[in-house]
């Protein structure tokens, strides 16, 4: 039996490619260090003694330089290649991080916080890019999935590190993370091999043709839309959902951390094999439905009566890991299967895009819809956000399409 798993985990993980696995233990080490933006809050409000009204300011001007940083990153990885975009993202980003850890001004701590993530998240289009051209044929999915792999247990490990560390001293958070950043840069620098004529020969295949770009890509749009809704609704499970727990169910802060870091666990341990054992059994709109429904219901249980709130609190985020593993990684297989060599920046930049808009308005609206209804009737708005979502991937046409070029 155990060398029939060990087996099933095997097989798993086999067919990839030596540098999906470089560039997954690289985004691990990147995550890693990804541990000082959820304390930013506290740094101003603990550590710089200023109100929580200018943790908001911080924390906005970080989500809008997320947002340009996304649309600047699809672009330039286009222009210049995904290799060149993660290295100086990732050493750019580590060098305004120490140099934050040296500074006390306000105001100028909010305009570093607003490059810092605009360079942070103009890594992200990039290296979705990249997942994509080191990929073995017929294992995106599976890419990406490793991929989501590394970057969850590298988030459990950095968000752990972090609130030790700045248990300690806020100043070295940035300085840890500053310099995971440098290091970043210097893996891919050296470790993932440049593919020799890539850019030279897109650029010459280019020339002669219309490349479409992702807003004339009318099932593309349709589709970045719905996902918008549906990263607005999962946001809230890390953001809103775990202040319910403490105010409305009364559990301590260390089961909360327990139960939300279960997410992680589940990831982990079975989204690999999982992918592995239903990829090319169905199509890639089935599971995204599918996930996109367990995760609507994942909020429902959050309204039943509150009796054995851990179980509830269990079922709920058991339910939501399960439907993230559904529809996140389909989700990143279709994006990329949209998009093509002279595009694929662009399109991951429209996708990541989604992400940080959702990140940004998602906790906002959710907390105030929860202060000016209750938090039951945000959980039924969410509900019904997401089973409208599920409706409407099914409306889309993945039949009727248009190619992603044509000859001038």
């Amino acid at each position: 039996m155990f060398q029939q798993i060990i087996g099933i985990y095997k097989n798993s993980f086999s067919g990839l490619s030596r540098e999906t696995w470089l560039l997954s233990i690289v985004i691990l080490v990147n995550r890693c260090g990804y541990m000082a933006v959820p304390f930013m809050g506290l740094y101003v409000t603990q550590a710089l003694h200023r109100p929580a009204s200018d943790a908001g300011i911080m924390i906005s001007l970080f989500g809008l330089g997320s947002i340009l940083g996304a649309t600047a990153g699809g672009k330039l990885t286009d222009v210049f290649g995904f290799r060149p975009v993660q290295i100086l993202s990732s050493l750019l980003g580590g060098i305004l991080f120490l140099f934050f850890s040296q500074v006390e001004h306000f105001n100028a701590l909010c305009g570093l916080a607003f490059v810092i993530s605009f360079f942070s998240e103009a890594f992200r289009p990039a290296n979705f890019t990249a997942i994509a051209a080191y990929a073995a044929p017929g294992k995106e999915t599976r890419s990406y999935s490793l991929n989501r792999l590394a970057t969850n247990m590298g988030w459990a490990v950095g968000v752990s590190m972090g609130g030790i560390i700045a248990s300690f001293n806020y100043s070295l958070l940035f300085i840890v993370d500053g310099t995971v950043g440098v290091l970043v840069a210097g893996a891919i620098l050296i470790f993932l091999p440049t593919i020799k004529g890539f850019r030279k020969a897109t650029q010459e295949k280019v020339k002669n043709m219309i490349v479409r770009k992702p807003w004339q890509d009318t099932l593309f749009i349709k589709f970045i839309l719905l996902t918008s809704i549906f990263a607005t609704c999962f946001f809230l499970m890390f953001r809103v959902v775990p202040v319910f727990f403490k105010e409305v169910w009364h559990l301590d802060e260390a089961l909360i951390g327990l139960i939300l870091g279960l997410n992680g666990v589940l990831i982990a341990l079975f989204e690999m094999v999982m992918i592995s054992k239903i990829e090319n059994k169905k199509s890639a709109i089935f599971y995204i439905i599918s996930g996109v429904l367990i995760v609507g219901f994942s909020f429902a249980v959050l309204i039943l009566p509150k009796f054995l709130p851990m179980v509830l609190a269990l079922l709920s985020v058991l339910l939501f890991s399960f439907g993230e593993m559904l529809a996140l990684p389909f989700i990143n297989t279709f994006v990329i299967k949209r998009s093509n060599e002279f595009n694929r920046g662009q399109y991951a930049a429209g996708y990541t895009l989604s992400w940080s808009v959702a990140q940004v308005i998602g906790p906002t609206g959710g907390f105030y819809l929860a202060e000016k209804l209750s938090y039951n009737a945000l959980w039924l708005i969410i509900l019904m956000m997401l089973l409208l979502c599920a409706y409407g991937y099914s409306t889309l046409n993945f039949k009727e399409d248009t190619p992603n070029y044509s000859a001038d």
